[in-house]
C-alpha cells in the first residue's frame, strides 16, 4: 500500500457523519477500521492489512500483558464502509474518546490515518519541540 499522506479539513456533522478524504480512501480501501489512538488524543484509521496486523502483533503478546492492550485497541473499534457520498459514520464513545467536536483534522501518518478535533490538532502542533525533534530524527539516522 502506498503511504498515506496529507492534511484535510472537515467537518462532522450531528449525527457523527464526516466526509472522509477521497485521496485516502482510495488507499484504504472499501472499507477500514477506526480505534483509539494508542500515543495520541485522536482515533487511528486502518485498512484492512494495517488493522490485520495490528491484531497478528497483539495476538502474539503474551497473555499476561496483552488483555489491556486487546481491551484498549478492540472494545472501541469498529469497521467503516463510506457511503456513497463518501461519509462514515464514528460512533459515538469514540467521538467522546477523542474529543471530536465540528471541525476536524483528517491526516495521514504512512500505514494509517488519524482523526483529530481541530482544535486539539492545533494544540498538539503547538507543542512540539523542533529541537526535540530534529534530535530523535538525527537518533533514528535521518
Amino acid at each position: 500500500m502506498a503511504s498515506l499522506m496529507g492534511t484535510y479539513y472537515h467537518n462532522i456533522d450531528a449525527k457523527g457523519r464526516l466526509n472522509f478524504p477521497t485521496k485516502l480512501r482510495e488507499l484504504l480501501g472499501v472499507s477500514f477500521y477506526i480505534t483509539k489512538s494508542i500515543d495520541s488524543p485522536c482515533l487511528t484509521v486502518y485498512s484492512q492489512e494495517g488493522w490485520d496486523k495490528l491484531a497478528e502483533k497483539v495476538a502474539a503478546i503474551p497473555a499476561s500483558k496483552s488483555g489491556k492492550i486487546q481491551r484498549w485497541l478492540f472494545s472501541g473499534a469498529c469497521e467503516v464502509t463510506p457511503d456513497k457520498q463518501g461519509r462514515i459514520l464514528i460512533p459515538q464513545e469514540l467521538r467522546t474518546f477523542a474529543g471530536l467536536q465540528k471541525d476536524l483534522v483528517v491526516i495521514g501518518a504512512n500505514d494509517k490515518a488519524e482523526i483529530w478535533d481541530k482544535d486539539r490538532w492545533d494544540e498538539m502542533n503547538s507543542s512540539i519541540d523542533m529541537d526535540q525533534l530534529l534530535s530523535d530524527m538525527m537518533e533514528l539516522g535521518f
